[in-house]
């Protein structure tokens, strides 16, 4: 299994984050991918995900912080499900010294994300 991290809207609008895994139990449809570089020690503030989405960290180290003020950090292989497109949002920063290659993947439907929390 692969780690995951969901980024989603709470009853009141605010990003959350639940841990957990994508599995392979189905085939999920995408509608487009995109390869983004950032370099190192770059940061983003406060923006909610621009549409459903997995983010593929291929290499490089960031922080996550959500609206609630939770944390957590995303290292190279694990995947990022942009669900909070409303609201807040999000921010993240950079750690170390790699940039942040990654590859978007915007889904059709959050019923075929193949996310499974952590209980």
């Amino acid at each position: 299994m692969i780690r995951a991290y969901k980024l989603y809207n709470d009853e009141e609008g605010n990003s959350r984050v639940a841990v957990g895994t994508v599995t392979d139990r189905t085939l999920t449809d995408a509608k487009a991918i995109q390869f983004k570089v950032t370099p190192p020690g770059t940061f983003y503030d406060w923006h909610p995900a621009p549409t459903l989405q997995y983010v593929l960290t291929l290499e490089g180290t960031l922080e996550f912080t959500t609206s609630t003020g939770e944390t957590f950090t995303l290292t190279a292989g694990d995947v990022l499900i942009a669900a909070d497109t409303a609201g807040k949002g999000h921010k993240w920063q950079m750690i170390g010294e790699y940039p942040w290659k990654r590859a978007y993947v915007l889904v059709n439907a959050e019923d075929d994300l193949n996310f499974v929390p952590n209980e």
